[in-house]
């Protein structure tokens, strides 16, 4: 039995050394080639509809005058916007301000366009003349 033991380690390095050589060679598989000018559909998306173009800003009101007016934020008093009156505003605007016209201190919100700052409507109602 030693024997055959001792056989078998001897021959054990050989045996290895030929299952090497006969054993393939491990290369890389061939790239695969997607195609990926193509896009795969899953689900489409829906655009959501556009609830209003328009923004709004709740504050005090500073100054108001015909052409503008100037509100601190109720939730931020450091914020401070100015916004121009658009036409049809400003024209409202001259029959408030001859009724008494907003006073420091009056709540409105000022509905605006965000691309160029203008008031389209103001909400609130102007104070009482003294």
């Amino acid at each position: 039995m030693k024997r055959l033991t001792k056989t078998v380690m001897l021959r054990l390095p050989a045996v290895l050394a030929l299952a090497g050589v006969y054993c393939g060679s491990a290369a890389a598989q061939a790239p695969i080639v997607v195609d990926t000018a193509v896009p795969i559909i899953v689900q489409a998306v829906k655009p959501k509809p556009k609830a209003s173009k328009y923004a709004k800003f709740q504050g005090t009101v500073m100054h108001a005058n015909a052409a503008q007016i100037t509100v601190r934020g109720i939730e931020n008093e450091l914020a401070v916007r100015t916004f121009s009156l658009s036409q049809p505003l400003s024209e409202k605007m001259v029959q408030i301000i001859e009724r008494g016209g907003y006073q420091y201190g009056d709540k409105v919100t000022i509905v605006f366009d965000p691309v160029t700052q203008q008031a389209v409507k103001i909400k609130g109602k102007p104070s009482k003349p003294s």
